[in-house]
């Protein structure tokens, strides 16, 4: 399982840690990822995937998880989320 946030696409980032001396240690700067229960109202139905805690502000701040998906790109999600994407957009349509 990757380090990578299924909505927003925010991975791990790579950088030097810089002493006082002004050396410098590679080291890695993880994503805070918590695997969460969202809602879907179109859907009826509860969604379980791993998440940035950042995401989860944008989610509640677009107006819930269905309302995310519509709205983001197709390339920063993951392939679960984009099928969800497809899922909604369909009962969207037809409804």
């Amino acid at each position: 399982m990757s380090r990578r946030c299924e909505l927003t696409g925010k991975a791990v980032l790579v950088g030097n840690k810089v002493s006082h001396s002004n050396r410098k240690t590679k080291t890695r700067f993880l994503p805070n990822l918590v695997k969460v229960t969202l809602a879907s109202e179109t859907l009826g139905r509860d969604v379980r995937l791993r998440v940035a805690t950042a995401a989860l502000r944008s989610v509640e701040h677009r107006g819930g998880l269905d309302a995310f998906l519509i709205k983001a790109s197709e390339t920063e999600l993951s392939t679960g989320a984009r099928a969800l994407k497809r899922e909604i957009e369909k009962k969207q349509a037809s409804a």
